[in-house]
């Protein structure tokens, strides 16, 4: 049920935030053109911004006293280039949590620190289930043993390769493969740049609405969550801590692609108790279709490192149902909706 009091959600305007996000490659390191994107469209809101040290955007919002910040990340997982092997292929590794199985026969785009960009496949070696079928059905895939990434390009040996620009410790994107179909969003990196879009589309609500905060608040977007620091930094009035991340789908997990979850507990510890009562009352008020979750043992959102880093705050974390998470991923419109709805009531709460 939607709320009158609060600005209707724009289904096109979060799709359109999303298509831009998710057509900058922001393997967790590689950030630059990403803050460029996400500083540019905070220009074209209005709202002022700043860039940090290590990557990351910070925007004020407005308001005065009691500050929130609202956080959500634009690092993707991918692939790092190990070494060249013989036969001119790359040996890789994961950069945030990628799992072999959930990436071979992924089209990739290589970026060599020269500036060059090459595509490619991760592939199984040897690779052909006609030749190799026992082989292929009972050895898993492992980036170390059996997995490598196969250029576009024709080489054969690690000179070849080498001689193109392509070494150690370049940065490896995969292909997104976004796609709308109905009112399911497919694909990589929903985690987080949809709920990143969800924020961009608050925003942009609240500016044109000409809305006042009760409160200061800040939008902070992360370029290293998916490996652990992305908020170690905040700004210094920042008393409560609002992150925006999927909240995975499963068989003990109580989230659905339709609704709105509030964080529980994660991996590390509960969230704030109070801090997720308000969430869930605002919800409650607010006729959204919403549940509550826990995600245990592999999942943590930007709250953690800032409470690590030592931050006196409440923390809490809220976003939309999400299937397959660090694969090919799904949600559904609706998702992102209550996520929005929650959002900006919580905003706008006395």
């Amino acid at each position: 049920m939607s709320n009158p009091v609060f600005p209707a959600f724009d289904r096109e305007t979060c799709l359109n935030y999303f298509r831009r996000l998710i057509a900058v490659d922001s393997t967790t390191g590689q950030y630059e053109e990403i803050q460029d994107l996400l500083c540019r469209m905070l220009a074209e809101l209005g709202v002022p911004c700043r860039v940090t040290r290590k990557g990351g955007v910070v925007a004020e919002l407005g308001g005065e006293g009691n500050a929130l910040a609202v956080t959500a990340h634009l690092d993707d997982i991918g692939l790092m280039v190990r070494k060249v092997n013989p036969d001119g292929s790359l040996n890789v590794c994961a950069v945030g949590g990628l799992y072999p199985f959930y990436c071979v026969t992924e089209n990739v785009r290589v970026y060599t620190r020269g500036g060059q960009v090459f595509t490619g496949t991760v592939c199984r070696t040897p690779n052909s289930i006609h030749v190799t079928e026992e082989e292929l059905r009972v050895t898993p895939p492992d980036f170390r043993t059996n997995v490598c990434v196969v250029l576009d390009e024709d080489v054969g040996s690690a000179a070849d390769t080498e001689a193109l620009g392509i070494a150690t410790g370049d940065m490896i994107a995969l292909e997104p493969r976004f796609t709308l179909a109905g009112d399911y969003l497919k694909s990589r990196f929903i985690d987080d740049k949809a709920p990143a879009a969800v924020l961009l589309t608050a925003i942009k609500a609240l500016k044109e609405a000409s809305l006042a905060l009760p409160r200061k608040v800040y939008a902070y977007f992360a370029v290293y969550e998916e490996i652990g620091h992305g908020t170690t930094v905040l700004p210094a009035d920042v008393c409560d801590m609002l992150a925006l991340d999927i909240a995975p789908t499963g068989p003990d997990q109580t989230s659905d692609e339709h609704k709105v979850s509030i964080f529980a507990k994660d991996s590390r510890f509960p969230y704030h108790w109070g801090m997720t009562n308000e969430l869930r009352q605002t919800a409650i008020d607010a006729g959204l279709d919403f549940v509550m979750d826990i995600f245990t043992p592999h999942y943590g959102t930007d709250c953690d490192p800032s409470l690590l880093a030592g931050y006196d705050i409440r923390h809490a974390a809220v976003g939309p149902g999400t299937a397959n998470s660090h694969g090919y991923e799904r949600t559904h419109m609706a998702g992102l909706e209550n996520t929005y709805k929650l959002l900006t009531a919580y905003l706008l709460r006395p």
